[in-house]
């Protein structure tokens, strides 16, 4: 069985890498370049994946929700591969924040098909290239609301529960192949995620959902918080998750979970040693006070 080319070898390893218009996958493809790998980023536009061009970058366009892009990307980054893969990092997500009972069943659609759906399309693709390859490294980008609920991310939180246990499944199903998979858990990020997921709220539930809703005097504080950037003291840069994917990609023993930030750490002790109800009263009392 091969494994994936070390680091400093002659060879270069290759990674695609999902949503990197910005944050995250934008740092992700620029770190990893400098570390011997051969990184084909994708984005969602065009105009992004042309700016990317610009930058020097193999980079094509690839939209979770339009499930016709997934093929055609992955087509042609092994076709320039020749044919291999060595590792891929699913990444790029969005929120629409607002109270479960305020949701649109179609915005929770759409966004399934964004943040779980179309990671699920692009991964059984890649599997059996790895595993032909006998090889391979497969990165999720979760979040610490991949294992807890906070009120008001609701659908969010549902598709990172999904993407926890499609993970942790798919962990058990490739043992032994040589492939490996690993989810990063980050918490606060500096990154465009809190302007996407207030222009979603506008788009979604908008002003005359605001106030329709009993929620409103909750929507307009977390607004006006959300229009001052979600400060926080815990909020670490986007090369702090780039950090641990690179361990996930080049450690002979990658983590089967990575945990980012102080909240994610946080989280992860008290919810193995409080009960739910307990529990609740945290999450409740750390959602009240963010508004």
């Amino acid at each position: 069985m091969t494994d994936l080319a070390e680091p400093g070898s002659g060879a270069a390893r290759s990674i695609l890498i999902t949503g990197c218009s910005s944050g995250i996958g934008a740092s992700a493809a620029r770190l990893l370049r400098g570390r011997n790998w051969r990184v084909f980023p994708t984005a969602r536009k065009p105009e992004d994946v042309a700016e990317l061009r610009a930058q020097g970058f193999e980079a094509f366009l690839l939209d979770y929700e339009n499930e016709a892009t997934i093929p055609a990307a992955l087509g042609e980054i092994l076709e320039r591969s020749g044919g291999r893969l060595d590792a891929l990092f699913n990444n790029g997500a969005y929120a629409v924040p607002c109270a479960l009972e305020d949701l649109p069943t179609e915005a929770l659609r759409q966004l399934f098909e964004a943040n779980f759906f179309g990671w699920h399309t692009l991964t059984r693709q890649v599997v059996p290239v790895m595993r032909t390859q006998g090889a391979g490294r497969i990165v999720q980008c979760s979040s610490i609301l991949g294992f807890i609920a906070v009120k008001y991310r609701g659908a969010y939180t549902a598709s990172k529960f999904a993407l926890e246990a499609y993970s942790d499944t798919l962990r058990h199903e490739l043992h032994g192949t040589g492939i490996h998979v690993a989810l990063i858990e980050p918490g606060p990020i500096d990154t465009a995620f809190t302007a996407n997921a207030m222009a979603n709220f506008h788009r979604w539930i908008g002003r005359e959902g605001l106030e329709a809703s009993v929620h409103r005097a909750a929507y307009e504080r977390r607004l006006k918080r959300m229009e001052n950037g979600e400060p926080g003291r815990f909020k670490l840069p986007p090369e702090a998750v780039v950090e641990q994917l690179i361990h996930a990609l080049e450690s002979p023993r990658p983590k089967p979970r990575y945990r980012t930030t102080v909240p994610t750490k946080v989280m992860t002790v008290l919810k193995r040693l409080l009960s739910t109800r307990a529990l609740d009263r945290v999450l409740i009392n750390a959602a009240d006070k963010e508004e």
